[in-house]
């Protein structure tokens, strides 16, 4: 046992770059656990700015120079910022204030539904563990009325710093497009010059995390989109707000969908009851799923690391359990990560 170890050891971690990877991930992860929520909006700008760099590349695969396909990126960018800032966050917020008020009412219509039911299958449902769960769902809806309502002068701090990281993350993703070669070589000059797996490992990183961030960007869009278009076409209530709540669902897959489904089916069944719209809005999300799933995202992430389901679920519980939603944001990256660095670890020669 302890000769198996020692060869282990002597392989994977003797040699000079695995020594180097070791400590960079130990301080980076001692970064993140002390200063993660601090360094949040670089990370946010560095996403941002993968996503603006593949535009670049496409503009300079078209014929552009590199500093207009950097500027043209730049100012889509912006305009994209802008277009969300000012159209779609208020109208998002505006149908989240109206939800938090019919909360109550569409709590006591499940009721009546509940009831209507159980009173048509009295011998199939038990009566007292369904006015468990609607008195636990009244009393969860209250709490969250109260503290909506309490969203007043405690809040000012949070508006504050999203108000300034509104300044800093575009600020912050136009240096790291202008001075991107700047930036690499001055983190570059803290390694040694010889380091050829280092640079391995450091190429395919980068292509597995650029392909990741493109391809969620642009599925976010499109499934974001096309809900839209979707829900717009049946009149459902709280059109944008359950459309970019199922876009940003695909941040976190199988999981995020689940979750989603919910509030989207409840609010059809309330708006509609069980008639034909309701099923159509329904019979629409589900084919939007599936289509998803088995159309849009090989197609998008052909090129990327497939990581097996469990080790998507694996990843954002670890990562979810220490840093909360943000660690639920990128667990899916970080786990990328994590797998290119267990197929390109560096590996001393055995004789």
């Amino acid at each position: 046992m302890i000769d198996t170890i020692k060869q282990w050891y002597e392989q994977h971690l003797t040699h000079k770059e695995s020594v180097i990877l070791v400590i960079i991930m130990a301080l980076t992860f001692l970064l993140l656990t002390t200063m993660g929520d601090v360094l949040m909006p670089v990370f946010v700008a560095l996403i941002l700015a993968y996503l603006m760099q593949g535009v670049a590349d496409r503009l300079v695969g078209w014929g552009l120079n590199e500093t207009l396909a950097l500027a043209g990126s730049a100012f889509l960018f912006l305009g994209i910022f802008t277009g969300f800032t000012v159209g779609l966050a208020p109208l998002v917020w505006r149908q989240l204030g109206s939800l938090i008020r019919e909360a109550p009412a569409m709590v006591e219509a499940v009721q009546t539904e509940v009831a209507g039911i159980v009173a048509k299958y009295p011998t199939m449902i038990e009566q007292a563990p369904i006015d468990e769960l609607m008195s636990t769902l009244q009393g969860q809806v209250a709490s969250f009325g109260q503290a909506a309502l309490g969203f007043g002068l405690s809040s000012i701090p949070g508006v504050l710093t999203f108000a300034i990281y509104m300044v800093l993350i575009p600020l912050m993703v136009f240096f790291f497009l202008k001075d991107r070669e700047v930036i690499l070589q001055w983190v570059l000059n803290f390694f040694p010059t010889e380091r050829p797996q280092l640079d391995q490992i450091g190429r395919l990183m980068n292509v597995q995390i650029a392909n990741y961030v493109r391809g969620k960007g642009i599925e976010i869009s499109i499934i974001g989109a096309v809900s839209y278009a979707a829900f717009t076409t049946f009149d459902l209530n709280y059109t944008a707000l359950l459309a970019l709540l199922v876009g940003l669902s695909v941040i976190v897959p199988y999981i995020g969908a689940f979750l989603v489904t919910i509030p989207v089916m409840l609010v059809a069944l309330l708006q509609f009851g069980l008639a034909g719209d309701f099923y159509w809005v329904v019979g629409l999300y589900m084919l939007i799923q599936v289509l998803d799933g088995n159309v849009l995202v090989p197609l998008l992430f052909s090129e990327a690391v497939n990581l097996h389901p469990v080790a998507i679920i694996i990843a954002v519980l670890v990562f979810g359990g220490l840093w909360g939603v943000w660690g639920v944001f990128f667990a899916i990256p970080l786990a990328t990560l994590c797998n290119v660095l267990l197929v390109s670890w560096p590996k001393a020669a055995t004789e």
